[in-house]
């Protein structure tokens, strides 16, 4: 068994081949479908597995160079999944609803992420002793409204390099941002998504938390090469 076999089985196992109906088959990915079953699209794993490889490489280039990867994935599949892999890597991830201009107006974002960063500081040195119970209290509200968008972004020091999505469709508005920024895509993408204009496209199954999980993990162990000095 070659190495590929093991690759395609792996994904077999995990389910990445289920697509959507032929009717919500987007006709971009028509090269990606190898048949239809039960009235399901089938996926061509072998050009999964290319894709895949391709994806891993441009991961790896980037983090050769110290750049940064953004991990993005609000379904909620795939919540848990960017979440736990990206901290694993210390790299950003964004799992709630993308904030609009979180790379088309960094500036602003990277405020609200230093505000954020500053506070958890602050309070865990113990400054927040100095106010009274109810300013505590206010404080505390408001740590947890930044946390809500941007805990994830906490590691996002610079623009980043490269962006990962899980479904392109569903994080259209991330997808466009990285590319009015001239930002890399990298997505898995069912058979429903337009992936005409995505650099990266990894089409498998983006709805089954087994299928996620298996290209998010091969993609954040592509991250996690040692960067350069």
């Amino acid at each position: 068994m070659t190495a590929t076999d093991i690759q395609m089985k792996e994904m077999f196992d995990a389910g990445a081949h289920f697509g959507f109906s032929k009717a919500s088959r987007h006709p971009s990915v028509k090269n990606f479908v190898f048949a239809a079953k039960d009235g399901l699209q089938v996926i061509d794993l072998e050009k999964t597995a290319d894709s895949l490889a391709a994806a891993e490489q441009k991961i790896k280039e980037v983090r050769t160079q110290n750049g940064i990867v953004v991990f993005v994935g609000s379904k909620n599949e795939a919540i848990k999944i960017v979440e736990e892999n990206a901290k694993k890597i210390g790299m950003p991830f964004v799992t709630t609803r993308w904030i609009g201009g979180t790379f088309t107006n960094h500036n602003e974002i990277k405020k609200r992420v230093n505000k954020l960063s500053k506070m958890l500081v602050d309070r865990e040195k113990g400054e927040y002793e100095k106010y009274n119970k109810k300013e505590r209290l206010d404080l505390d509200k408001e740590i947890l409204k930044l946390q809500k968008h941007y805990t994830g972004l906490l590691a996002m020091t610079e623009m980043p390099k490269l962006i990962v999505v899980v479904d392109p469709k569903a994080e259209s508005i991330a997808v466009q941002e990285a590319k009015d920024m001239r930002i890399p895509v990298i997505a898995i993408s069912n058979t429903d998504c337009d992936i005409s204009g995505i650099d990266f496209p990894i089409v498998a199954n983006d709805t089954s938390a087994k299928s996620i999980q298996y290209f998010i993990t091969k993609l954040t162990e592509a991250a996690s090469i040692k960067a350069t000095a």
